[in-house]
């Protein structure tokens, strides 16, 4: 029974670090407190900080920036290309935003200041499929590809987390047998 006790409390360890590690994260926009300003060139571009990070369903955008004189507005698509402040979904001019990313797919946010937006003051996140949401073993179909003319946003990073998906619920799995086995005993 001594090696029970050990194998459950392991079991609830291994699971606590297979789960535990998914939890969502806050990024802040551009890595750093004064990023939502016009970019002083394209490679300082937002868009580049999008590409190079990893967007999960839950996790949180942070933009910190003076509220009285700027704002974040989350808009479509087409508003995004035409800078149109005139729409937007959700308006932000608290100067600490919090947007949290609630569905796979693409997030547009522009300036809401004059001019911003056409200097280069906006950003596209894509965020992910959720592992183990409808998509099998955590792959998502790849966008399709923008028709030539249109802006162009940050790539999709790809999902590659289907192997060690596999392999740690196939160690969960196997854990939680051992300690059903022991209970059983």
């Amino acid at each position: 029974m001594a090696g029970c006790s050990i194998v459950s409390s392991a079991s609830i360890f291994t699971l606590f670090l297979l789960f535990g590690f998914s939890s969502a994260k806050e990024h802040l926009v551009g890595g750093k407190i004064d990023a939502w300003k016009i970019p002083s060139s394209e490679a300082n571009s937002l868009n580049k900080w999008a590409e190079r990070s990893r967007f999960q369903v839950g996790d949180h955008l942070v933009w910190k920036y003076d509220g009285r004189k700027d704002s974040v507005l989350e808009v479509d698509k087409e508003d995004y290309g035409n800078c149109s402040t005139l729409n937007p979904m959700k308006q932000y001019n608290d100067g600490i935003t919090k947007v949290e990313l609630d569905r796979p797919g693409a997030f547009y946010f522009i300036s809401g200041a004059k001019g911003h937006c056409k200097k280069g003051q906006k950003l596209i996140v894509v965020v992910m499929s959720p592992r183990g949401g409808r998509w099998s073993a955590g792959f998502s179909p790849a966008p399709s590809p923008a028709p030539s003319g249109e802006f162009e946003g940050p790539a999709v990073a790809p999902s590659s987390d289907a192997t060690v998906l596999k392999s740690g619920l196939a160690m969960a799995l196997g854990v939680v047998a051992m300690s059903v086995g022991c209970f059983l005993m």
